[in-house]
């Protein structure tokens, strides 16, 4: 996609296809699920999202080669009641820094909101978030005068690594850097 309004396209395409947000364990949820690596911008990096027994697997490898150095996974949400103030997400990481991602539309423009959570080597994590710590963020920046982010304005769901958040900084060796994070819920409440 080469502007935010061809994001904001496709997500209105993609709301007639969401599911319920809380289960995404399921065969038919894998190809709701979308990825963007660093090759939109001509990196090498590598995500996928794959079905694992009773969860999902954002996994792959982060590369530094050609500039690049992130790859994001993102699953559209049904519409959310207003007033739900909290995202808890059931995970078990690889010890890298993830974020946590959510999705609005800003005047047709896609908007992301994240908040970084770190992960322990193949420990099973329940973390929840209150929306108000979001931080708003448009293509590595702080958006400091954006909208306050509420549940009924949430289009999609998701989870991006960088290798600025790995564990072993892959511009000590250069070479890529495996990832593996299972994803069992997210539910907001």
């Amino acid at each position: 996609m080469n502007t935010l309004k061809d994001a904001s396209l496709k997500i209105d395409a993609l709301k007639n296809n969401m599911v319920g947000i809380n289960d995404y364990t399921g065969s038919e949820e894998l190809a709701n699920w979308r990825i963007t690596n660093d090759s939109v911008m001509g990196g090498k990096s590598q995500g996928e999202i794959i079905l694992a027994q009773d969860r999902v697997l954002f996994t792959g490898e982060i590369s530094l080669e050609n500039n690049g150095g992130f790859t994001s996974t993102f699953h559209p949400v049904t519409s959310l009641e207003p007033g739900i103030d909290t995202i808890s997400i059931d995970v078990q990481g690889d010890g890298h820094i993830y974020q946590l991602r959510l999705v609005t539309i800003v005047d047709g423009y896609r908007l992301s909101y994240k908040q970084d959570f770190a992960t322990s080597l193949n420990e099973r994590q329940q973390i929840t978030f209150k929306l108000s710590d979001f931080q708003a963020y448009f293509r590595g920046r702080n958006i400091d005068n954006a909208p306050e982010l509420t549940s009924e304005n949430i289009v999609e769901v998701g989870f991006l690594l960088n290798f600025t958040k790995l564990i072993i900084h892959p511009k000590k060796n250069h070479k890529p850097k495996t990832f593996s994070l299972s994803i069992f819920k997210i539910s907001f409440d």
